[in-house]
């Protein structure tokens, strides 16, 4: 399918260039609210520029050239984006990296891209670059945004940049061109090592044509930011924020606060991965576990009712008047605490980088907030197709954006796609290039189908498929996303590859399952319920509500649960909490060999 749609103009043309329209146009509007000691404060997209400015200037004092590259190793906050728009002003290459990573992944991506300078948060983050500097000969200078954490910290940076001439920062802008890299993205890595990922100055205002034409994110739009600006979705959030003058809020570092500080921020769009909508939804359910069999089936008819009443409104049909006395009662009973979640004035949220079950993204949409999938990769810039307000349809990732080309190859379901979004090549790397873009055309690894209407529907990753000892070819996300339903499981791995049945790995929300336990009077240590049997039996009926979903052959017949979580941090979970199937399938293979026992 293709959208032949004319699309809308950025006001600029390169990234490098993206500030200064923002400026121009924003200049004592809100750009940025964060913490400072605790406190909210606000800085205008005049004092962002001029932040941007002056550090650029630093960058080319410090004999930043044009075309070197530099990395960037830190959480999400105001100072990310005020580095990562100074390195593209100067007319380097911003390469990002996870703040998760270990000391070898750093070791990597700086050793990879051949970058000459690195900018880190703190002190810890600087420890990781200096247990591996004797093998990073490249690597000249480092700098630290908080002060002292690096021999150079942002503000030591800004006083040179203070007397460098403009016009020196002007040329490099000018300079810039729409086919240059604007930054090399290196992928978390499912399997093997993180390929670079070159995106241009082109590609990165594709996306915000494709948004200014969507009216997807709206000006003066208060967006919540917590997810990794090191992630592309996060970074495409920044890039639109300067094209249509947002305010973006930046999470305080607390990843325990986000939800209070959704509540106290009160924004209006809110991109997140899955996980936040699961655990609110997960919230939802457990009031439910305690109310009567007539409540329950109350709140069910109130999700249908919710549903319908909002579809009505949007396509502009009349509500009849018993259908929406119910729903208003409905409301304030079910739907109106649930918006107050979100702050009460959420208009959309965009779900992305991981599958969420449909359930879910109807109970939201039934109250008042539409949780919008989309579905993009980092070699896509982050888009591909996306859910609109106007156009969706639940269980599908959306439409393609304007100007991009999605087709379904027909050997084997995997998703072809071709824009001007679409990355430029793998960096060093020109085989792995070769193999996954072929003719201009980008092949995902992922699985799916269009519908008549142009809908994407993803089944799956080529590589994740399982194909039982029987040749069943077997997709596990879609079981795997059903049985995380529950609030008691925080992880399902499900594994059966040229195995007789499919087994599963289960962990437990620590969250969840020791209030739960407490309840019950029974241990609350994560190790010891594990092997407890009521917690085994409660496991084993979310399982069997949802493999009654799915045929004989597809069902999960055995499962262990782990006496820890899989993390991040152990290398099992990529930054925006895929699970690397491939580590965990080696990591704990005794544990599924023993389920074939």
């Amino acid at each position: 399918m293709t959208d032949l749609t004319s699309r809308a103009q950025s006001a600029a043309t390169t990234v490098s260039a993206l500030p200064v329209f923002g400026v121009a146009r924003f200049a004592e509007q809100i750009a940025a609210r964060h913490k400072v000691d605790g406190q909210w404060q606000e800085l205008s997209y005049a004092e962002m520029g001029e932040a941007i400015d002056e550090l650029a200037r630093g960058l080319i004092a410090l004999g930043v050239e044009p075309g070197d590259r530099v990395c960037l190793l830190s959480d999400t906050r105001v100072e990310w984006t005020q580095v990562s728009y100074a390195i593209t002003a100067a007319g380097a290459i911003v390469v990002p990296i996870y703040p998760t990573s270990s000391a070898r992944e750093c070791e990597w991506v700086v050793s990879n891209s051949q970058a000459r300078v690195i900018v880190v948060e703190s002190a810890g983050q600087r420890a990781k670059i200096e247990s591996v500097r004797d093998a990073l000969p490249q690597l000249e200078h480092l700098v630290g945004i908080e002060p002292g954490s690096a021999p150079l910290d942002l503000e030591q940076l800004r006083t040179p940049g203070r007397s460098l001439d403009p016009a020196a920062l002007a040329a490099r802008r000018e300079h810039a061109q729409p086919e240059d890299p604007y930054t090399i993205i290196y992928t978390s890595g499912t399997t093997g090592p993180p390929k670079g990922v070159v995106l241009t100055h082109a590609s990165a205002i594709s996306v915000c044509q494709m948004v200014a034409e969507l009216d997807f994110v709206k000006p003066g739009e208060v967006i919540y930011l917590y997810l990794p600006l090191a992630h592309v979705f996060a970074l495409t959030v920044q890039l639109a924020s300067f094209d249509q003058g947002t305010t973006i809020v930046y999470c305080g570092g607390d990843s325990k606060q986000i939800l209070q500080e959704i509540v106290e921020t009160r924004p209006t769009y809110l991109p997140s991965v899955p996980r936040i909508f699961e655990k609110l939804y997960a919230e939802a359910m457990r009031l439910r576990e305690h109310a009567s069999d007539a409540d329950r089936e109350y709140l069910q008819r109130a999700v249908e009712i919710g549903i319908e009443v909002r579809r009505r409104r949007r396509d502009g049909e009349a509500v009849p008047a018993s259908m929406q006395q119910t729903f208003e009662q409905a409301d304030a009973a079910f739907f109106e605490p649930v918006r107050a979640l979100f702050g009460g004035r959420i208009r959309q949220a965009v779900s992305g980088a991981a599958p969420i079950a449909p359930e879910i993204l109807e109970f939201f949409y039934a109250a008042g907030v539409p949780v919008l999938e989309g579905w993009g990769m980092t070699e896509t810039t982050s888009v591909g197709t996306v859910a609109t307000l106007e156009h969706f349809k639940f269980g599908t990732v959306g439409r393609p954006l304007p100007g991009i080309e999605v087709r379904i190859a027909p050997e084997d379901g995997e998703i072809l796609i071709h824009g001007p979004n679409v990355f430029r090549e793998y960096w060093a790397n020109p085989e792995a290039t070769a193999e996954t873009l072929i003719d201009g055309w980008l092949h995902t690894g992922d699985v799916g189908e269009l519908d008549d209407e142009g809908y994407l529907t993803i089944t799956g990753r080529k590589k994740d498929i399982i194909i039982t000892a029987g040749g069943k070819n077997l997709t596990p996300s879609n079981l795997e996303n059903d049985i995380r339903q529950s609030r008691l499981i925080s992880q399902v791995i499900m594994y059966g590859d040229r195995r007789p049945y499919p087994v599963a790995l289960i962990t437990l929300d620590a969250e969840e399952i020791v209030p739960w336990a407490r309840e019950r009077g029974l241990p609350t240590e994560i190790a010891g319920l594990a092997r407890d049997e009521q917690v085994r039996e409660a496991v084993q009926q979310v399982l069997d509500r949802a493999n009654a979903n799915y045929a004989q052959v597809e069902q999960i017949k055995r499962f262990t649960i782990l006496d820890h979580d899989i993390s991040v941090e152990a290398g099992e979970l990529t930054p925006t909490l895929k699970v690397k199937r491939n580590v965990v399938n080696e990591r704990y293979a005794a544990v599924f060999d023993a389920m074939y026992a």
